[in-house]
């Protein structure tokens, strides 16, 4: 029997440990490192690791955590001058615990409030209570919480500002004075303003034209989240990165926030996030509900590495960016805007299997 040299065996060993040890680190919070955080929002059931696999899977690939629901008004402040502030803590605890960036989401939102809210009429009624609401929960995690969406989804598709019981009772000032309320709870936290299809035209004016007044106004923002929500086809690369380019010059940090990438068809060309749409389905518009083609597999794998060699072009420029959801099975995109169909937005499947999108983004940084 012929041996191997001792030599020989010793370098093959560390070959091979070599190999398996880069193979464990293939993440895309450790590929990303040096470029911007990697992020997800967690549910709560993530928030409280129910599941030992699906947590294993956020803390290997992720190192930034968003609350896809439990931070938002309906939920933690439920009535008037009550807080609920259970999960929030738990949140924070976890994104402590795994090292990473946690994001706030969100403060002044027209959807999602508690019954109680939607009813205030009274423009000194409502000054109190965005007082009493932004000022309550920033200085309780003043220090723990690395950014805010301090306002949502303030503007329509054409730029103009969404007719909301914030606008109707305060007008514009209500813009303001929430950034400003924010920046006196906690001074050091970054403070954005969080809207979908903010990279079209019309939009992404209105936005630029919304931070420029909060600012001359003495408020503090100090980045605008881009939602995110994407379609295979568009919008197009170019007006994505002039998005990118324009914000920047504002002097402040572009966030990508929520990202997912639809594979299936719009009803009547649907663009956005609102979720206030809601559609009855046909077989046609679910049009994969066992298995997603491996053609169109293809599609969002390429989708995503376009994506993010635009998004490595201009990383001095971008601070984070957040899938929206961990997993396929987990996404909001499998009930809207049509109920009960099955979308393949995300980089990982429903049994937690990374596919062709994840190996496509983990090649970019080989």
């Amino acid at each position: 029997m012929k041996l191997i040299k001792p030599c020989l065996l010793a370098l093959t060993t560390v070959l091979f440990l070599n190999c398996t040890s880069k193979k464990e680190l293939a993440s895309l919070k450790n590929s990303y490192k040096n470029d911007f955080y990697i992020g997800t929002a967690l549910s709560a059931d993530q928030i409280e690791e129910k599941d030992q696999k699906v947590d294993s899977l956020i803390r290997k690939e992720f190192n930034a955590i968003t609350a896809e629901n439990i931070m938002k008004s309906m939920f933690v402040h439920p009535e008037k001058g009550k807080y609920d502030f259970a999960l929030t803590d738990k949140f924070i605890s976890y994104g402590k615990k795994n090292k990473m960036f946690i994001h706030g989401h969100t403060l002044i939102w027209h959807s999602q409030l508690a019954p109680w809210m939607e009813k205030i009429k009274d423009s000194t009624e409502m000054k109190a209570f965005m007082k009493d609401h932004i000022t309550t929960i920033v200085s309780k995690y003043k220090g723990k919480i690395d950014s805010w969406d301090v306002v949502n989804e303030a503007l329509n598709e054409d730029g103009t500002l969404r007719k909301s019981v914030f606008l109707n009772t305060l007008g514009e000032q209500y813009l303001i004075d929430a950034f400003k309320l924010a920046a006196a709870a906690d001074p050091k936290t970054d403070l954005y303003y969080n809207d979908y299809n903010n990279e079209e035209p019309a939009k992404r004016k209105g936005t630029i034209n919304l931070i420029k007044k909060i600012k001359e106004a003495g408020g503090k923002v100090d980045g605008v989240g881009i939602q995110a929500h994407w379609r295979l086809e568009s919008p197009s690369l170019e007006e994505i990165e002039t998005s990118i380019l324009e914000y920047s010059a504002l002097g402040i940090k572009v966030a990508f926030t929520e990202l997912d990438i639809t594979v299936l068809p719009n009803p009547w060309d649907l663009k956005g996030a609102d979720i206030n749409q809601n559609f009855e389905g046909s077989a046609k518009m679910n049009p994969y509900p066992e298995k997603l083609p491996d053609s169109v597999q293809e599609k969002l794998a390429q989708r995503y590495s376009d994506i993010f060699k635009l998004f490595l072009k201009h990383k001095d420029k971008i601070s984070r960016v957040t899938f929206w959801g961990v997993h396929d099975g987990q996404s909001w995109l499998n009930d809207w805007p049509i109920k009960g169909r099955t979308n393949y937005p995300l980089l990982f499947d429903k049994q937690l299997k990374p596919k062709k999108g994840f190996e496509a983004l983990i090649e970019l940084k080989k």
